[in-house]
C-alpha cells in the first residue's frame, strides 16, 4: 500500500498536512472528505516517487528491535484494558512510534484490522516482526476474549527473554574483547617488533638463549605464512557458517557447543530456561499442547534441544506424557523432567513450568557472574605470559651480554 503526502482545509479554514498510507490518489481524497477536511488536489502526491524520493543506503535503515515490539505490546495490552477500540489503539499506537518503518507496519495492521480481518491475521503478514510464538498467543486471545491479558503475559515474556540474552551477550563481550586484544597484540609483536631485535641479536655472533631462540623462529614463521593463517581462519570461519546454515552441520555443532565445559552448561540451562517460560506462556494462554511445543522448538536457541522437544511432541501425540521422553533424552536435567512429571501429575503443568524457569533464569545470572569472575584472573594470567613471555625472552640476551661486559 503506498503513502501519500496531503495538504487540505479544516471546517475552521485551518490549512492542514500529514501522511496516509491507501491504495490510490482517490482513495486518500475520500477519506479525507469523509474526516471533513477539503484535499488540496495538487498537493496530494505519493511518497517514494519523484522528487519526493526518500535515499536510503543498504544495511543503514531502521530496524525494528525486540524492544520496540515489547514496548508496543506493552502499550497495547494497556489500552485495550482501559477500553479503547483496538482500531483507535493502533491508530495512536502508529503516531506514537518513533521508528518510520514501525510506524507504517502499525498502519498497515490497523487498516487490515478496520477493513474487516482479524487482528491475528494482519499479524501474520508481517512475520519478520511479529513470530509464530506472538501470532499464536493473540490468536488465543482473540479466541477466549481476554486479549489485553494476553498481550500483557506476552510482553512480559518477551522482556524477560530479553534479559536473559542480554546477560548471556554480556558475559561473552569482556573475554572475546581480551582476547581479541591479545591476539592483536602478540600479532604486532611477532611481525614488527621481534624482527627488529632478531637483526640486532645477530650482530652479538653468539648462540641465543632458547626462549629467545623459540621466540626469533615463531616470529620468523608468522611473517612468512602470516597471509595463508589469516586466510585459513576467514576460510575456517567461512566453512563453520555455511556448515551451520545446514541441518546436520547446525545439529553437530549445537551438540559440540554443549559439551564445551563452562560455556556448554551456560548453554544447556539458558536453553531449559527459554523452553520452560515459553511452554508455560503458551500453555497457560490457552494455546493447545502441540501447537505450543512445535512454537517452542522454534525458539529453543539449539538444535539439540530443538530435535528432543519435537521428539516429545511426537510421543505425546502417541499417549505419552511430556516426562517421559524427556527424559529419555537425557539433555533436559533431571530435576526438570521430574518436576514437569509432577506438574503434569498435579494439572498445573503451567505454573511448575514457571517456577523452572525462575529457577533456571537465576541460575543462568549464577554462572554469567561466575563466569565474569573467572574470566578475570584467567584473561590477566594468559597476557601475562604470552606478552610478559615475549619480552622477557628479548631482553635475555640483552642481559647476558651486560654481565660479560661487566
Amino acid at each position: 500500500m503506498a503513502v501519500f503526502r496531503w495538504q487540505g482545509v479544516s471546517p475552521r479554514g485551518e490549512t492542514l498536512q500529514g501522511e496516509m498510507e491507501a491504495a490510490t490518489k482517490d482513495a486518500v481524497l475520500v477519506r479525507l472528505r469523509a474526516q471533513r477536511i477539503r484535499p488540496i488536489t495538487s498537493k496530494i502526491k505519493e511518497k517514494g516517487k519523484g522528487l519526493d524520493r526518500e535515499l536510503t543506503i543498504p544495511g543503514f535503515g531502521e530496524s525494528i528491535k525486540t524492544r520496540d515490539v515489547v514496548i508496543f505490546t506493552r502499550q497495547l495490552a494497556t489500552m485495550i484494558d482501559a477500553g479503547l477500540p483496538i482500531v483507535q489503539c493502533l491508530d495512536i499506537l502508529a503516531q506514537q512510534s518513533e521508528k518510520k518503518k514501525f510506524r507504517q507496519v502499525i498502519g498497515q495492521i490497523k487498516d487490515e484490522v478496520e477493513a474487516g480481518s482479524t487482528f491475528t491475521d494482519a499479524l501474520k503478514k508481517h512475520g519478520k516482526i511479529f513470530d509464530d510464538l506472538y501470532v499464536n498467543m493473540v490468536a488465543a486471545g482473540e479466541v477466549g476474549g481476554i486479549l489485553d491479558t494476553i498481550l500483557h503475559r506476552l510482553s512480559g515474556y518477551m522482556e524477560k527473554a530479553m534479559k536473559l540474552i542480554a546477560k548471556i551477550k554480556g558475559a561473552m563481550i569482556y573475554p572475546i574483547t581480551i582476547i581479541t586484544v591479545a591476539v592483536g597484540v602478540t600479532a604486532v609483536l611477532l611481525i614488527y617488533v621481534i624482527p627488529v631485535f632478531s637483526e640486532l641479536f645477530s650482530s652479538f655472533g653468539q648462540a641465543l638463549p632458547a626462549p629467545t631462540q623459540f621466540v626469533i623462529n615463531l616470529s620468523n614463521f608468522t611473517v612468512a605464512y602470516f597471509p595463508y593463517m589469516l586466510g585459513a581462519a576467514i576460510a575456517a570461519g567461512i566453512a563453520i557458517r555455511q556448515a551451520y546454515q545446514t541441518e546436520q552441520g547446525r545439529l553437530a555443532i549445537d551438540n559440540l557447543l554443549l559439551q564445551v565445559p563452562v560455556f556448554g552448561d551456560l548453554i544447556r540451562k539458558s536453553s531449559v530456561a527459554r523452553f520452560s517460560r515459553t511452554l508455560s506462556t503458551l500453555v497457560s494462554s490457552g494455546v493447545p499442547i502441540l501447537d505450543a511445543l512445535i512454537i517452542t522448538a522454534r525458539t529453543a536457541g539449539n538444535k539439540v534441544v530443538e530435535r528432543t522437544i519435537l521428539e516429545t511432541r511426537v510421543s505425546i501425540s502417541q499417549g505419552k506424557t511430556i516426562a517421559e521422553p524427556l527424559t529419555q533424552s537425557k539433555v533436559f536435567p533431571p530435576m526438570v523432567c521430574q518436576m514437569i512429571a509432577v506438574g503434569e501429575a498435579t494439572g498445573a503443568l503451567d505454573a511448575m513450568l514457571q517456577k523452572i524457569a525462575d529457577f533456571y533464569e537465576d541460575e543462568v545470572d549464577n554462572v554469567v557472574n561466575n563466569l565474569t569472575a573467572l574470566m578475570e584472573p584467567m584473561v590477566i594470567v594468559f597476557l601475562g605470559v604470552v606478552i610478559g613471555g615475549l619480552v622477557i625472552s628479548m631482553y635475555l640476551p640483552i642481559f647476558k651480554l651486560g654481565s660479560v661486559i661487566q
